[in-house]
């Protein structure tokens, strides 16, 4: 027969155990209610102590450089329908990730994108080309399904689930 005091050992044992496990379910329920944390990047600061450059000057000592001529392609890309239905997103000549995944410059609430949906980039040549990234129920350019990277300009009309997007200059 078992002592008393391993006994009550036993029992605090499993009451910890218990403990344990309620705290690990409201975390997952949290999770799933509260969705993902997104942090923020910071833009990277200069230590302290370390001086500022001189007005005129850019990093390295260099003076900045000269303005881009006017692009004459999109410059920003607006949510006409959906939930995120007013929003604005300049377009980066690199490309600017739609979809439902925190890593996305435009992260949508609809239940029919993917995590990493499609792709908005700037081709070699100056073009602005948008590109489906394997996505389950597919980006459209107006009526069309994308299928490969298709040219895009002012005023295209994109479909991702349940949003639009109108890519406007």
């Amino acid at each position: 027969m078992l002592s008393e005091l391993t006994l009550t050992v036993l029992r605090l044992g499993l009451l910890i155990l218990l403990w344990v496990f309620v705290f690990a379910v409201v975390g997952v329920l949290r999770g799933d209610l509260y969705g993902t944390r997104v942090n923020r990047r910071a833009t990277p600061t200069p230590a302290r102590g370390t001086p500022a450059p001189p007005p005129g000057e850019g990093r390295r000592g260099r003076a900045p450089k000269a303005p881009k001529p006017a692009r004459k392609g999109p410059t920003r890309l607006v949510v006409t329908a959906g939930a995120l239905s007013g929003t604005t997103l300049p377009l980066r000549p690199a490309g600017t990730l739609i979809g439902r995944s925190p890593e996305c410059a435009l992260v949508l609430d609809d239940d029919y994108a993917s995590g990493r949906h499609a792709r908005i980039f700037q081709s070699d040549d100056g073009t602005w080309m948008v590109e489906d990234l394997r996505s389950t129920n597919g980006t459209y350019l107006g009526a069309t399904r994308l299928t490969e990277p298709r040219e895009v300009a002012a005023g295209s009309v994109l479909r991702i689930g349940q949003t639009m997007l109108e890519l406007q200059r």
